[in-house]
């Protein structure tokens, strides 16, 4: 069994939406927080800033610590690691600059010419905090963040 890090942001903008990624991985779409792996001799919040460098060409500060898996989650892609996440709050330092889709997975063209190179794309969309809801999101740990997320606005 393998430990395999990742580290997720919460990034929630001026119109209290947070950014969201629709993926296709190897024939499973997955809905998840922008985010990524962490790289050997990396720093977690080293980690979540270029995650969203080269996802989103996004600048970012990070805020805070939000969470860190507390249970036993086997990745959904291979059987032989355990999935420890990391999230963190997250403050975007210049304007959000990637296509905005509205529809969950709509992959374009130059999307899924990429997706036919590496078996992976992505697509961002903004979810309204109101209208966020657990099912939203595919990963187990995900839903976690979304509800503890819900929590915590509730009683904001």
């Amino acid at each position: 069994m393998q430990i395999n890090v990742r580290v997720y942001g919460l990034l929630i903008t001026d119109k209290n939406e947070l950014l969201v990624t629709d993926e296709l991985i190897r024939g499973t779409k997955i809905t998840k927080l922008p985010g990524g792996g962490l790289e050997v001799g990396e720093g977690t919040i080293d980690c979540i800033k270029r995650e969203f460098l080269e996802e989103c060409n996004l600048k970012v500060e990070v805020l805070s610590h939000f969470y860190t898996t507390d249970f036993y989650q086997q990745s959904a892609f291979n059987a032989k690691h355990q999935i420890i996440s990391i999230y963190y709050k997250v403050k975007a330092l210049e304007k959000l600059n990637v296509k905005i889709k509205t529809i969950p997975f709509d992959f374009d063209e130059k999307a899924m010419e990429q997706y036919n190179r590496t078996q992976e794309t992505e697509v961002f969309r903004l979810i309204n905090i109101k209208k966020l809801k657990e099912a939203d999101f595919t990963l187990p740990i995900d839903k976690v963040v979304a509800k503890m997320l819900l929590e915590e606005i509730k009683y904001s």
